[in-house]
């Protein structure tokens, strides 16, 4: 009788792994997919020809927000700096879509392959996280991250081979949770940057509490909505592990105040550096100040 029910327990779990698997792949091939690469090709039709009407109509609402926060924190003029990007969308045309997923108003597509941002050189493969917000029943583009994996080879290898264990985690599924509409930021009384470099971790900020960051295996910078503010600044972060990474990597979060005066450098207001094999903590924050002092040195004096 054990054997039996083992036999059958045997054939159920192949049944049910068999559906999974046929699942998966209708999705990859279905018409969902097909609706959020339409959103996409559009949107990204938008930005190539710098078309304000056309991003705003597939761009979701919450974004159009942020990226507004964002232009006047940087002393810019909007919308005339939507388009003005420092490398070009890159085109899903060539990359291999591994998932493509919705949880209420909100869907994810996942690519893997040679993302190409028209900067020249021989791109290597690497994933492609599109992000999309349903807006009245219509798919609107919301955000796109791209994850290095030169850190991660054996990641890399496994999507090669057909592994999607990698993509399986949380942060590559939609939510199901739409986006707060961002509180309007005035243009910011000083150009400020967050830095983040975490090979083989994830690093979250908040500045101010108001900009959020996210950071993700890589080493790049964003400004901080709303700016550096007179007097007390606040800086908060958290950090994990990526899958794959050995634990032992060197960490670096910094904030600088950037100068609109020709020739002055970034001047650094913060830093959390932790040397490869050093202990990183999960959870931290501090406070800088910005004084007469600061001011001066961004005006060069």
């Amino acid at each position: 009788m054990n054997k039996r029910l083992l036999n059958l327990c045997t054939v159920l779990l192949a049944f049910i792994s068999m559906n999974l698997k046929t699942e998966a792949q209708a999705n990859i091939n279905g018409p969902l997919k097909i609706q959020l690469e339409g959103v996409y090709m559009q949107w990204r039709t938008a930005m190539i020809k710098k078309n304000y009407n056309l991003w705003a109509q597939y761009t979701a609402k919450h974004r159009q927000q942020h990226i507004k926060n964002r232009i006047v924190s940087e002393q810019k003029a909007f919308p005339a700096w939507v388009f003005q990007v420092p490398v070009a969308p890159p085109a899903i045309i060539g990359l291999k879509p591994l998932s493509v997923s919705s949880a209420g108003a909100t869907a994810t597509a996942v690519y893997f392959g040679k993302v190409d941002f028209g900067v020249g050189g021989n791109p290597t493969e690497n994933i492609l996280l599109l992000n999309f917000i349903n807006e009245q029943g219509r798919w609107k583009y919301d955000k796109a991250e791209f994850i290095r994996l030169n850190e991660l080879a054996d990641v890399r290898k496994k999507l090669k081979g057909g592994d999607l264990t990698y993509i399986r985690q949380k942060d590559f599924q939609p939510t199901g949770m739409v986006p707060k509409m961002p509180i309007a930021v005035r243009p910011a009384k000083y150009i400020a940057k967050v830095y983040a470099f975490c090979p083989g971790r994830e690093v979250k900020m908040k500045v101010n509490k108001v900009s959020d960051h996210r950071f993700q295996n890589t080493k790049v910078s964003e400004v901080v909505l709303g700016g550096g503010l007179d007097g007390l600044n606040e800086v908060q972060f958290a950090t994990k592990s990526l899958e794959g990474s050995t634990g032992k990597e060197a960490l670096c979060i910094r904030v600088y105040l950037m100068s609109t005066v020709k020739g002055v450098n970034p001047i650094k207001v913060y830093e959390y550096l932790v040397k490869e094999g050093g202990a990183v903590k999960q959870f931290g924050g501090a406070n800088f100040t910005i004084n007469q002092a600061e001011i001066n040195k961004l005006k060069g004096q």
